[in-house]
């Protein structure tokens, strides 16, 4: 079994076992994400926390230090290339379909690697119409990181509940009008590292951040 036959084949597995909720919108929790050999090559990725400065709430007040699983990443790291065939492999994106019913076939699958420091949040927000699909893999296990899951919210000034953060565990949602998220203001101990998977639609302008620009995902 190849290295993404296996990853696919562990996060087929993963959707299987996930906790559905319906409130304040449907979202699913999930536990052991990733194989742990993959976690641990993502963790010796030589990929270094930018700094923060002031963010203003969004995560693309810096985008000249973001991270992405892209064609260059692809084909310098082993696991990044893993990760992004499985993702894009027609079982996964079947299955995605059936769990959150919602169609993905055209779309193009993004991968992004968060390194987040002290001083780091997110206002709420829903997540632009473009988004078809929203992962979260959280990857930090260092003491305090269990605070700094991802805020689910009822509106955005409602916070319903924050999500377990425990390393590979995750949460998944459909971007709608209702899918209020975000990061309040909390300490931030070290190195709060997460990938945020997408599946987006064609118009997606910003072609470099895509796993396989000129691929979209077939199911």
């Amino acid at each position: 079994m190849s290295g993404a036959q296996a990853v696919a084949a562990h996060f087929l597995a993963c959707l299987d076992g996930s906790e559905a909720a319906v409130y304040p919108y449907r979202h699913w929790l999930l536990e052991r994400v990733l194989p742990e050999d993959t976690c641990q090559a993502i963790d010796a990725l030589p990929a270094v926390a930018p700094p923060v400065g002031d963010t203003l709430g969004k995560r693309e007040t810096h985008n000249s230090t973001r991270l992405f699983f892209g064609v260059e990443q692809r084909a310098a790291y082993p696991v990044c290339d893993a990760l992004a065939t499985a993702l894009q492999g027609g079982a996964v994106v079947r299955r995605l379909e059936s769990l959150c019913g919602t169609a993905l076939r055209g779309s193009s699958l993004r991968i992004e690697y968060c390194l987040d420091t002290d001083g780091f949040w997110l206002e709420p927000h829903t997540d632009i119409g473009v988004k078809l699909y929203t992962m979260l893999v959280y990857l930090s296990d260092e003491p305090g990181s269990e605070a700094w899951g991802t805020d689910v919210l009822d509106g955005p000034d409602r916070l319903v509940a924050t999500t377990p953060y425990v390393r590979n565990g995750g949460l998944i949602f459909v971007p709608g009008a209702d899918t209020w998220h975000g990061f309040h203001r909390r300490p931030i101990a070290g190195v709060r590292r997460s990938l945020i998977v997408n599946y987006v639609k064609p118009e997606w302008r910003s072609r470099h951040e895509l796993a396989f620009p000129e691929q979209p995902v077939r199911g």
